[in-house]
């Protein structure tokens, strides 16, 4: 597995991140503990997680995937470069959500009892907080860096201008800034391609993004129709977030028009999503997920071996309407 500088850090991570949402209640304990095998098997050393996940799950599971990580970790903690967020709910008060200064401290030492260690290397704000004064929120963060709690920050689903705001605040403070971004991304949703990846690029931020393969749409093993495979679309709180990103006539057509691409290239669906989202080059480590551990070789043969530019251009050029947000046409 190869390694890459992480931003403009001196931080190296594995080239695929291990996301872990399905940790807890898609996938129960052992298998969790399988498909964290299989990624250390591969080479991954790199894992991303957040105190609400697991992902669809009701609110008094929140918290659960962290567990189940502090629990297979165990000795091994140092051998991992290990991320993750807070933003959304996990209590019941108020102030048991956002970015303010309270819940950031609040929800970092709940996560870091989860997760049985005294630091993070990445935290983490899961999404952006029109609430609470950046210079709280970056002020905050160099609290818990300066603690020795945290070892870098970084921030989940922010505009353009959200993340540039931030990072000019953290200048103009002197606090500690973002070193990564984690947007989602993948054939089916390119709207980052326009503002934000050029701001990564110039500013040396590490682009982590989440949904490579469209929560499993992408592996084209989904038809028209009522999903009933029991994956993302159909997961709890999930499913009807999943479906109104995915789930429509436009999207099963690219997807047709896909399939003879990946046979060209003689390789599975799922490794030509995530092949073409490693040929960007201001992607740093897609952060790819699993339901069962075998469902990670094809994300591992993507980096084994890279995309034909000829197959990236065609791509490119089938899907350059996705650019423009999904309600384009």
């Amino acid at each position: 597995m190869q390694h890459v500088r992480f931003g403009r850090t001196g931080l190296k991570v594995s080239r695929l991140c291990l996301g872990t949402m399905t940790f807890g209640y898609q996938c129960d304990a052992e298998t969790s503990f399988a498909i964290m095998d299989a990624a250390a098997e591969a080479g991954i050393t790199f894992l991303d997680t957040a105190d609400v996940y697991p992902l669809g799950a009701p609110a008094d599971v929140f918290g659960r995937t962290e567990e189940l990580i502090g629990e297979w970790l165990g000795t091994r903690r140092d051998q991992f470069i290990l991320a993750t967020k807070c933003h959304f709910p996990t209590g019941p008060m108020p102030w048991d959500s956002g970015n303010s200064r309270k819940n950031i401290v609040r929800a970092l030492d709940a996560s870091l009892r989860r997760l049985r260690t005294d630091y993070v290397d990445l935290y983490q704000l899961h999404s952006w907080d029109a609430n609470t004064p950046i210079d709280e929120t970056m002020q905050a963060l160099d609290d818990v860096v300066r603690a020795g709690k945290v070892r870098y920050v970084g921030c989940s689903n922010f505009l353009a201008y959200q993340l540039a705001r931030s990072v000019g605040r953290a200048e103009v403070l002197g606090t500690t800034n973002f070193i990564s971004v984690q947007p989602r991304y993948n054939l089916l949703h390119r709207e980052s391609e326009r503002e934000l990846f050029p701001l990564c690029a110039e500013e040396g931020i590490a682009v982590i993004p989440y949904n490579p393969l469209a929560g499993g749409f992408l592996s084209g093993k989904h038809h028209p129709g009522s999903p009933t495979d029991g994956g993302r679309f159909t997961l709890g709180s999930a499913a009807g977030r999943y479906q109104e990103r995915y789930w429509n006539d436009r999207m099963f057509a690219t997807i047709e028009e896909l399939r003879p691409i990946a046979a060209e290239a003689a390789v599975s669906m799922a490794t030509l999503a995530v092949q073409w989202v490693l040929a960007n080059p201001v992607i740093t480590s897609p952060i790819v997920g699993a339901s069962r551990p075998e469902q990670l070789a094809d994300s591992v043969a993507a980096v084994e071996a890279t995309l034909a530019p000829e197959i990236k251009d065609r791509l490119g050029q089938l899907t350059y309407e996705f650019r423009f947000g999904d309600n384009a046409r």
